[in-house]
């Protein structure tokens, strides 16, 4: 058993990077430039994008730092969530929800590149007590995020065909490490995950994607439903991937950082299905109410 653990332990460094970039890599093969051209002409979604990811989301962090007795490590983990907005699956969730796919094809760059320029220059701001160094987090999200993603939508940008046929193989890889990554992380993280339970950890994180998830949607300020969609989808997740890199990248972290940053990976996808579910059946009424029609 303990020749297993230590394979699993080995192992999951390297598993993380492939899960990391392959889903970035995929992400990127999504993206269409006119779309995003078009996203940065819009002034009112770049300023709605900022002052939700990096404005929002700290200060409801910050509230539910104060209102819940957290221990430490989970404090720092709900701060470095607060900077990283959108999980990879963030398109997946949008399809199932009916949301507008083209918003959400310029949603994803622009939050990912405020991620990894903002979240290095606020996270040693907002978490006391840590030794945090700027370059050491900027470092990996530029290599590991960014990166994959520039290339990605380089490919696409610079040919359908190739992306096109790249991408299944590029998809399967990420599907098939994002699922090692869950069962390496449940093996290893399991008890430690247990053990959060009448910490508040799970409830930490519940409030935080619910509530982003819930102001995002319902203060639209004149956006469709099908983009409030995305938005409160893409604003109610997070980008674990950022989380975990900068996770690990904190000299002696306590261990509970990576077990909650693997709680919330987990929990997320729950909660976003659950959202995807919910806006597809107001993007319905939406339509049925001769509003909108629906975009796949």
């Amino acid at each position: 058993m303990n020749a297993v653990m230590q394979f699993l332990q080995s192992t999951f460094g390297p598993l993380v990077l492939i899960f990391t970039v392959s889903n970035l890599a995929a992400m990127g093969l999504q993206v269409r430039m006119p779309e995003v051209m078009v996203a940065l002409r819009n002034k009112k979604s770049i300023a709605l994008i900022f002052v939700w990811g990096w404005v929002l989301g700290p200060a409801v962090g910050y509230l539910i730092t104060r209102a819940l007795p957290l221990e430490a490590p989970y404090v720092v983990v709900v701060f470095l969530c607060s900077l990283a907005p959108c999980a990879p699956f963030l398109q997946q969730m949008v399809g199932k929800a009916r949301g507008d796919m083209g918003f959400a094809g310029a949603f994803v760059p622009l939050v990912m590149v405020g991620t990894v320029v903002l979240m290095p220059l606020l996270a040693p701001l907002l978490i006391m007590g840590v030794t945090i160094s700027t370059s050491a987090l900027a470092k990996p999200l530029l290599l590991t995020i960014l990166l994959p993603l520039i290339i990605g939508a380089t490919i696409r940008h610079l040919g359908d065909k190739g992306a096109s046929r790249i991408f299944p193989a590029v998809k399967k890889l990420a599907m098939l490490s994002t699922l090692l990554t869950i069962v390496w992380c449940l093996v290893i993280y399991g008890r430690g995950m247990l053990n959060t339970a009448g910490e508040f950890a799970l409830l930490a994180m519940t409030l935080f994607m619910v509530g982003m998830g819930l102001i995002t949607y319902l203060i639209g300020f004149g956006m469709k439903q099908n983009q409030r969609s995305v938005m409160a989808l893409g604003m109610g997740t997070r980008n674990i991937a950022a989380v975990l890199a900068s996770a690990l990248a904190i000299p002696n972290g306590d261990s509970r950082i990576v077990v909650m940053t693997v709680l919330w990976t987990l929990w997320s996808v729950v909660l976003a299905a659950i959202g995807a579910k919910i806006f597809a059946m107001l993007a319905d009424k939406t339509v049925a109410d001769g509003q909108a029609s629906p975009i796949n």
